[in-house]
C-alpha cells in the first residue's frame, strides 16, 4: 500500500510515519508538508534515505501539487492542520487557510482520483467543553453535537463537516479520527507536556494558566498511530472515531507529576493569567472503537511521561534550537 501523509513533518504525522514504515515493510509514505513553524524536517532525518519514504515541499491547498501525488497513492492520511489555540486567537486567519480551504482542496482531488480511503485527522476539541458541574463519568461520544469555542478549534468542526459531506454527497470513503491531546517524541516545545519538561531542563519555571483547573484527557502518540493504523485498515467509511487516552487529569496535578519525575518542586510553577474562552474540560468516551475495532489505549499516563522525560533529556540537539526561536516570541503559547 501506498500512502499519501499531508502534514508528515509535524508532530503526530511524522511519528506516524516512522510507525507505518517499522511495522509494515512494503508500505510507502509520500509525505507533504508546507514546513510551517511546527513543520520540521528534522523529525525524519533519519528516514530521508528509505527507498519507501518521499517527501515534497508543498501546501495541501495547491491542487496541481496534490493532484500529482494523489495518483500515486491508494489512500490518504491528512494530518495537516494549524493547531494551537493560542495562535489562533490571535490571528485566524491561518487556521481558516488550512484547516478549513486547505482540507477542501484535498476532498476534491481525492474525489477525482478515486482514492480507497481518506482518514482526515481532527480533535476532542470539536465538541467544546464539559462544565464543571458534568459527572466525571460523563464523556463525549461521536454522537456529540459540534460545539467548538476556540477559532482552532471551529476551524477544524468546519474541515470535519466538509469530509462528512463529501462522503454524504460524492460517496467519498472518508473516516474522521478524534484523538484527545497527544503527547511524546518530536512534539513542538510550545506544547504544555514539552514546555514543560524543555523548561525543567534548562533551569526556568513552567507555566500552569489560571489555577490549573483546567482537565485534559492525555494520550501518548504511539497509542495514537496504533489507533489511526487500525482505524485505516478497519474503520467503516463515513463514521467518526474517538480516540482517548484514558489519562484524564487537571493541569495543576500533571504539571505536579512532571515535577516530581524531574526531581523538583511546586516553586518551579509559574501561575498566568489564563486564556480567553478556556475550555474547562475534555474527555472522550472510547466504547466505539474499543466495541467495534478492538482498540484501546496501552501506555499510561506515568508510563508515556517517563517516556516522554527520557526522549527529550537525550534529545536537546533537536528541541534547543526551536526554544530558541519560540524565546523571541509572545510567551504564553504552551497548551493546545
Amino acid at each position: 500500500m501506498k500512502l499519501l501523509i499531508t502534514g508528515g513533518c509535524g508532530f503526530i504525522g511524522s511519528n506516524f510515519i516512522r510507525y507505518m514504515l517499522e511495522k509494515y515493510h512494503d508500505y510507502e509514505m509520500v509525505n507533504l508538508d508546507a514546513l510551517t513553524y511546527a513543520g520540521n524536517p528534522e523529525n525524519l532525518r533519519d528516514r530521508e534515505k528509505s527507498p519507501r519514504y518521499s517527501f515534497t515541499h508543498g501546501m495541501i491547498e495547491d491542487t496541481d501539487t496534490v493532484r500529482k501525488l494523489m495518483k500515486e497513492v491508494d489512500c490518504v492520511v491528512n494530518f495537516a492542520a494549524e493547531s494551537h489555540v493560542d495562535r489562533s486567537i490571535l490571528d485566524a486567519q491561518p487556521f481558516l487557510m488550512t484547516n478549513i480551504v486547505g482540507t477542501h482542496a484535498l476532498l476534491e482531488v481525492a474525489k477525482e482520483s478515486g482514492i480507497k480511503r481518506f482518514i482526515h485527522i481532527s480533535t476532542d476539541e470539536v465538541y467544546g467543553t464539559l462544565p464543571p458541574q458534568a459527572d466525571e463519568s460523563e464523556r463525549f461520544t461521536e454522537e456529540t453535537p459540534l460545539k467548538p469555542n476556540s477559532p482552532y478549534a471551529a476551524s477544524k468542526a468546519s474541515g470535519d463537516l466538509l469530509v462528512r459531506a463529501y462522503h454524504e454527497t460524492y460517496k467519498l470513503p472518508v473516516i474522521i479520527v478524534r484523538p484527545s491531546n497527544n503527547y511524546g517524541p518530536f512534539q513542538f516545545p510550545e506544547k504544555f507536556i514539552p514546555l514543560m519538561i524543555t523548561n525543567l531542563l534548562q533551569g526556568e519555571p513552567i507555566p500552569v494558566y489560571g489555577k490549573g483547573e483546567n482537565v485534559r484527557d492525555w494520550l501518548y502518540v504511539e497509542d495514537n498511530c496504533r489507533a489511526i493504523d487500525t482505524i485505516l485498515h478497519k474503520g467503516k467509511t463515513g463514521e467518526a472515531y474517538n480516540v482517548g487516552g484514558d489519562g484524564e487529569m487537571k493541569n495543576i496535578a500533571l504539571a505536579r507529576h512532571v515535577l516530581s519525575m524531574m526531581g523538583k518542586d511546586e516553586r518551579s510553577i509559574k501561575f498566568v493569567q489564563d486564556r480567553p474562552g478556556h475550555d474547562y474540560r475534555y474527555a472522550l468516551n472510547n466504547l466505539k472503537i474499543e466495541k467495534e475495532l478492538g482498540w484501546k489505549p496501552s501506555i499510561k499516563i506515568e508510563e508515556g511521561l517517563q517516556k516522554t522525560i527520557q526522549w527529550y533529556k537525550q534529545n536537546e540537539w533537536w528541541w534547543k534550537p526551536l526554544k530558541e526561536r519560540l524565546s523571541i516570541e509572545s510567551k504564553g503559547f504552551w497548551e493546545r
